[in-house]
């Protein structure tokens, strides 16, 4: 492990949004190779990664009940849509020269090896990045929330949340051009402000458990290896500010 490091063992959140590229629904191949890169360079340092994928390119399940469909079966239907994203990602990932494990929050043998919290964390010390799929296996809870819970479990130095804009702005810099960034944020501002960066939920999480989260512009190259080696990338959501 290099001492260099800020942060030995992330847990990174993608959306599944972030996997279409510029198309308007599916998995664009060449967001899939990028992210593949991205994480070979940090990974190669020795950092230890695991990795929540939403699902929201394929199917979300919060817009279910607009189309007559139960909240509940809606939510199931979103956790399979994140197994779809988390098996591209891990071909990807192997295609790059990682050696990767999927688990899942729902069992899927053929597919995925159920998640256990130990059994995780030895895949990790092991070197492989390691890929949780179906959110927390539960409706009603967002992959935020997963990403929240999972890093916490796995005791990660912090959630890595990648986007596609710079970090947290007190409005959407893509429509505001005069949007305020922020360089750190208390959990309780981010709440307080409405500022949509986690659901409430996840920021809960992180805040009782004092998990670091920092939001960050995943599109940019370099920019995770950047963040982990302490560049100043992003914005720090924490407690201590």
């Amino acid at each position: 492990m290099d001492s260099k490091l800020k942060y030995n063992r992330i847990l990174l959140k993608l959306s599944g949004e972030s996997l279409m590229g510029d198309k308007e629904t599916g998995i664009e191949p060449e967001m899939l190779n990028f992210f593949a890169r991205e994480v070979k360079k940090i990974h190669d340092l020795g950092v230890e990664v695991g990795i929540v994928i939403g699902g929201g390119n394929i199917y979300r399940g919060l817009n279910a009940e607009d189309q007559g469909i139960d909240r509940v079966a809606g939510d199931q239907m979103g956790m399979l849509a994140t197994i779809i994203n988390a098996i591209a990602l891990q071909n990807a990932f192997e295609n790059a020269g990682m050696y990767t494990r999927l688990m899942t929050a729902i069992t899927m043998q053929e597919i995925a090896e159920p998640y256990i919290r130990r059994r995780a964390v030895r895949h990790l010390e092991k070197g492989r990045v390691v890929i949780f799929g179906a959110g927390t296996g539960h409706p009603y809870f967002s992959t935020d929330t997963a990403a929240a819970l999972r890093a916490i479990e796995i005791g990660a130095d912090a959630i890595i949340k990648g986007t596609r804009v710079d970090g947290i702005f007190d409005d959407d810099p893509e429509k505001n051009s005069k949007a305020v960034k922020y360089k750190e944020i208390t959990y309780q501002d981010v709440i307080h402000q409405n500022l949509r960066v986690m659901d409430h939920t996840a920021i809960t999480l992180c805040r009782e458990n004092s998990v670091p989260l920092i939001v960050f512009n995943m599109n940019n190259e370099n920019n995770l290896l950047d963040l982990v080696s302490g560049k100043d990338v992003g914005t720090i959501v924490d407690h201590k500010f």
